[in-house]
């Protein structure tokens, strides 16, 4: 029996590895324009936080605005068309999302990822088994803040008291405490366990069937 009936996953590194696709993107955005690409283990460091901090992090320190500004647009057009070049599911995760929706489950995607990339990668490899998708957009703050958690309950018509996040992530540990529900911590992801615990995480899984099985269990928030 399930202790939960609303899941809300965050994406990169939780669903999908889209390390790759991301680090793709930088580098051509900061080469095009003569700036030092950086190292994939650069840019899982600086993923979390939405397009707009991980461009800052990966850009030298003192590129201007005008410069900068060049860059993101550049890595917006280039990701559009790229987003889905080596990006794909991590194991199980695609069947452990069928079974929680035969199940009865709702389910939803919040990410600081642009939101036509969410939407777009959601249903290429999802479909309508995940009923909500939000990235981020104008008018709704970004994760750590409950905004765009707050917005899935609505969609889904669903209550926190249900409802558990899972994420890879200490932005998104951070995003559950913040909305008042249990976080379960995936450490396939972009952060190890050492760093997830460091950062406040204590529900973990190394995989998708121990997501499943804390599901049936009264989880600390």
């Amino acid at each position: 029996m399930k202790k939960y009936s609303t899941v809300i996953f965050d994406l990169d590194g939780t669903l999908l590895n889209t390390l790759e696709d991301l680090a793709d993107a930088v580098n051509a955005a900061l080469t095009a324009y003569g700036y030092p690409a950086r190292t994939i283990e650069e840019v899982r460091r600086f993923v979390g936080n939405g397009i707009g901090t991980l461009l800052r992090r990966a850009a030298p320190e003192n590129i201007t605005q005008e410069a900068y500004d060049r860059v993101s647009a550049y890595f917006k057009e280039y990701y559009r068309e790229h987003c889905n070049d080596k990006t794909k599911p991590y194991p199980g995760v695609t069947e452990l999302l069928i079974r929680l929706k035969a199940e009865g489950c709702c389910l939803a995607i919040v990410s600081n990822k642009a939101d036509f990339a969410v939407k777009e990668l959601c249903g290429i490899y999802f479909g309508d088994t995940v009923s909500v998708a939000i990235g981020e957009r104008e008018g709704i703050r970004r994760k750590p803040a409950p905004d765009t958690v707050e917005q899935a309950l609505r969609e889904l018509g669903a209550s926190r008291e249900n409802a558990v996040y899972v994420g890879d992530s200490d932005v998104d540990i951070e995003t559950a405490r913040n909305a008042g529900m249990p976080c379960i911590s995936v450490t396939w992801g972009f952060r190890d366990e050492e760093f997830l615990r460091a950062h406040g995480g204590r529900n973990f899984a190394a995989d998708a069937g121990e997501v499943e099985q804390q599901m049936t269990e009264e989880l600390p928030v």
